[in-house]
Order: structure tokens, then sequence, then C-alpha cells
């Protein structure tokens, strides 16, 4: 067989992973199991030459830059594609399939979600070469979880009569159902739905032209009129809007007559909610976990994440406590998943917590803030060799620049100059300045703002490498 082409989605927002998880930098690119995020770990299952082809990234246009640098971090080189706005799986899957026909018709398409976990990767790998197979033969694949419990978080498959040794046709699709009735679909022998495809890409291509044409209309003209920024392939805007949203599952998979499911036993997860992170690392004694620094006393089935501080749990059992610094959650382990609820809350009360951590990454490093008061702020800031901010100025603040570690480049209204460490540099309203990094470590330095506004919109970009707007 030909290589199997691996498309890794990686645009959700994973507001279930709050505190930690937000939607600046979402729950995918976090290292939550492992010291590495899942979208790494994804990337290095498919880094098998004699089997995947390089892999395709399909992610929101605000996490280009963490896509790339990931990507750069597992060592893999493949293509980022951006969508201009989220649309949901179907319109996603329609782009793969497109890009995917355009290459040639008969490809079959690995769809995988870059935000699951599976402990058993090299038996995740086979498990992709024998649903290729079946796909070759004009299957859409699914795999299909084997329940270890009655879960009533995940969709169900009913798997139906044998396609071939190791697939079978799909009989039907669950939504996610109560108590009684997962237990009975656990013990009717059903599966869960992972949400990972297979398919050849004139398949997958011809079922969505089908059953959803506005999509996959939308899905050709936004692959048409796309352009080149960068090493990104940004979708054309105008023509992706214009697709409705739509999950693959009511778009296709729950309409077409190929639909296939393959059973799966590779440890996967789809890291949903804390609970299920708490399940996938390893307790002591008591059934405690604990990550980072804390203390738990007289009590049993904890799970404490503290990545910043000291955080103590005493006498409290079977509950999630998770400390980022600039939040702390602190939920019944049965009450995991109204993690949602409460992040749709202090959206609606406006609050940043939500939407963005104190340390905000940006291409070239990022910055964090210390201190804020009125008129003034502190910012912690870090730079990364070769990388600079935008050629910038402020219409409402004034910058001190105080160097503590490596040596900046600086430029204001035109003349540079060298800041060393220990040294400091003034910029007043309304200049023109950058700050890059020549040299071979990262430059940390100091900013005290202050003014009448200190908004990250206060930015007047007039040169940006990375093409920031």
């Amino acid at each position: 067989m030909s290589l199997i082409l691996p498309v890794i989605m990686c645009g959700g927002s994973g507001t279930r992973m709050w505190p930690l998880s937000r939607e600046s930098y979402p729950k995918q690119f976090l290292p939550l199991i492992s010291d590495e995020s899942s979208f790494i770990e994804s990337l290095r299952m498919m880094s098998r030459p004699d089997i995947f082809a390089a892999p395709i990234a399909i992610s929101n246009k605000d996490y280009r830059f963490l896509v790339g640098e990931q990507m750069q971090i597992a060592g893999v080189k493949g293509e980022i594609v951006l969508e201009p706005t989220r649309r949901d799986s179907g319109p996603a899957v329609a782009i793969a399939a497109e890009l995917a026909f355009r290459r040639s018709p008969d490809t079959i398409v690995a769809m995988l979600a870059a935000d699951h976990s599976i402990l058993d990767r090299e038996g995740f790998v086979s498990l992709c070469q024998q649903a290729a197979k079946t796909a070759a033969k004009g299957y859409i694949v699914t795999l299909g979880v084997k329940p270890d419990h009655a879960a009533t978080g995940y969709g169900y498959i009913r798997p139906g009569a044998s396609v071939d040794e190791h697939a079978f046709a799909v009989a039907g699709f669950t939504e996610k159902p109560d108590e009684v009735r997962a237990q009975q679909f656990v013990d009717a022998g059903y599966l869960w739905n992972s949400g990972n495809f297979f398919f050849r890409a004139d398949v997958m291509r011809s079922e969505i032209e089908r059953f959803e044409p506005a999509i996959s209309e939308a899905a050709r003209a936004a692959v048409d009129n796309a352009r080149e920024d960068l090493d990104f392939l940004v979708l054309d805007e105008a023509s992706f809007a214009l697709a409705p949203k739509k999950s693959i599952d009511y778009a296709v998979m729950e309409r077409t007559e190929k639909a296939a499911v393959m059973p799966a036993d590779v440890g996967w997860s789809d890291i949903g909610s804390w609970a299920a992170v708490g399940a996938l690392s390893s307790p002591d004694e008591d059934g405690n976990v604990m990550r980072g620094e804390g203390v738990i006393m007289d009590a049993k089935n904890v799970y404490l994440r503290s990545d910043e501080g000291l955080t103590a749990v005493v006498g409290v059992s079977d509950v999630i406590v998770v400390n980022t610094g600039d939040a702390t959650l602190v939920v019944a382990a049965s009450a995991a998943n109204r993690v949602k609820d409460l992040v749709e809350r202090l959206k609606l009360e406006g609050r940043r917590e939500p939407l963005e951590h104190r340390r905000v990454y940006r291409p070239w490093g990022y910055y964090q803030t210390i201190d804020l008061g009125d008129r003034y702020q502190v910012k912690r800031i870090s730079v990364r060799p070769g990388a600079a901010l935008s050629l910038q100025k402020h219409h409402h603040r004034s910058e001190h620049w105080i160097v503590v570690r490596g040596a900046a480049q600086v430029t204001i209204d035109a003349q540079d100059k060298l800041v060393h460490e220990n040294e400091s540099i003034y910029l007043p309203i309304g200049c023109v300045h950058r700050l890059s990094n020549p040299g071979k470590i990262d430059i940390e330095l100091i900013e005290v703002q202050t003014g009448s506004y200190l908004g990250e919109d206060d930015i007047v970009r007039i040169e940006d490498r990375y093409n920031r707007e």
C-alpha cells in the first residue's frame, strides 16, 4: 500500500481542562499526562516514514505558532493548514479530503484528534495499517474503543456484520446515554466512538458532496482561494465561513452506508476531564495523584496539580484541585464534567481567566504580568535567540526595559543600541521601537509600563516578521 496521510485536527479550545487549558493555549498543546503535549505525542506516533506520509495539521489561525513550534520540538516536518474560523469537524474533514484528493484520489487519510491519549502506541500504529486496508476497499472506518466501564460521556457504536477480518459494518450510532443505557450498551458489545477516521480521499469527498453540498462547496473554494503565509496555508476566510457548523458524525457517518468500525484496545482516552487525567496518572496507595509542589494529608482519591506555589489539601477526599497561580479550581471528582459550564459562566462575567494565562505566549517568546495598578504595569518578558518583537509604537504609554539576562538589540526611532545584562533603556510615548535577540541564550527583561491606557491593543505594528496584524 501507499503511505497513509495523517491529518491531525488541533484547533479545539479544551474548556473542560480549565484552568490549565485556556482559549489562547488549549489542552492539546499542554503536558497533561506526561512531560509532552498530546499533539507532540500524536506527531511522534506518526513519525514512521515507512508507514506515514508527512502529516498535515489543521488548526485555528490563533494557534499557528504553537503548532509550528511543537512540530519543531517533535522533529516533524509537515504542512500546517489554518482555519480562519471554527466550523466543527465536518468542514475540517472536508478540507482534508480535498487536499488529499488533489494529491491523488486514492490517498488514504488518517483523520486524528490531537487531544487524545494513546497508551499503546505500537498497537495504535498497527491499527492504522489495518484500518487503511479496509478504507482502501471504499469504507469509511472509525476506531471503536472497547469500553472498560459504562461511561456516559462518550457516544457509542453498535457493530454489525463483519466486512473483513478486522472491521464491522456500523449498525448504528448512539449519542451519550444515561448510566442505565450505557451499561446495556457495554453488555451488548457496543464500542465507544473515538472520533478517529480512515478513508480514501475520493470516497469521503463524494460522501460529503452527497450529504452536505454546502460544506463540500465551501471546502473546495476555501482551498482554491487559499494563500501561503510564511510556513502556513491559510484557507480563504469568505469561502470557509459559508460551511455550516456540523460534526463529521452528523454530516456523514450517521448517514452513509459505507461506515465501518474497527475495535480498538490501545489504552485510548479523549482526556475529556480532570477525572480522566487522574485516571491516566499513577496514584499512591491512597489513590492520590500529585503534580507540582503540594501536600495531601488525611485524604484519599485526590488529584492535585500545582503549577505555581504550594497547594495543600487536608481532610477532603474525592476532589480535584488545580492551581495555576492566577486561578484555582476545586471540584468534586464526581462533578468534573461541569468545569465546561463554569468556564461559560466566567466568560459571561467578562473574566480574563478563561481566555488567557497570566503568562501569554507569542511567536518570539512570552510575557507575564508581575504587577498591575492604576497607570502602571510590570511585566517579565522572555525572547528566544534569533527572535524579535514587531517594530511598533504606543499612543498611551511609555516603557522602561531592564535587561536581567542576555543582551538585547534595541531600536528606537531608527537608532540601534545593544543593552546588556543589568542595563536599562527608556522608551518614551510615541517612539518607534523594536527589541530583538541577536545572542545564543534567551533574553529576560523586566518591563515597566506607565500611562493612561495599558491594553495590548495599544500596539501599532509597523513591521512584523510573523505577519501579525
